[in-house]
């Protein structure tokens, strides 16, 4: 069974798509390869209240990671892709070319970056954290100025934490 629920968020509204329960997609308006709405099953808030709980924790600045359970339909390179976007900290950034070499895959920067950019749950992954090989904001399926709030945001949140946690 697939549902659908629409948050608002400070990068514009979201709608998120559940599977059976799981989480298999999250789509900012006029994104890259977002999927036609009749893919989007029924209008359900209620299914999604914990997706969109944690996505107000995120944008509040009290959530780092997210822990909703997640059904990514993709080839194993890009669930592959994916798993290690999970893995890039709160706030930093790695290239897609040190992604790739994580991935024991030096060579496939590209494939990487297309990957990343068919990513179908933004933010959750956080695609927004690979970043080119001289730290150019390039590509982003929500768009590069999404791209630049997001990492802008993470940054800024972090720097609060640590100034907070020093005062105190």
């Amino acid at each position: 069974m697939v549902v659908h629920a629409v948050v608002d968020s400070p990068v514009g509204e979201l709608t998120l798509v559940a599977r059976d329960g799981a989480l298999s997609g999250l789509y900012m308006t006029g994104q890259r390869y977002r999927p036609a709405e009749e893919n989007f099953g029924a209008r359900d808030d209620t299914s999604l209240r914990e997706v969109a709980h944690q996505l107000a924790e995120y944008f509040a600045g009290t959530r780092t990671t997210f822990d909703v359970p997640l059904d990514l339909a993709g080839t194993p390179f890009q669930r592959a892709v994916w798993s290690a976007l999970c893995e890039i900290p709160y706030g930093e950034t790695v290239s897609y070319g040190e992604l790739a070499a994580g991935l024991g895959r030096p060579t496939a920067a590209r494939a990487v970056g297309a990957a990343n950019g068919h990513n179908p749950v933004g933010i959750i992954v956080p695609c927004h954290r690979v970043v080119g090989s001289s730290g150019d904001l390039t590509g982003y399926g929500g768009g590069v100025e999404r791209k630049r709030h997001l990492l802008a945001f993470e940054a800024h949140t972090l720097t609060s934490t640590r100034s907070a946690g020093r005062a105190g």
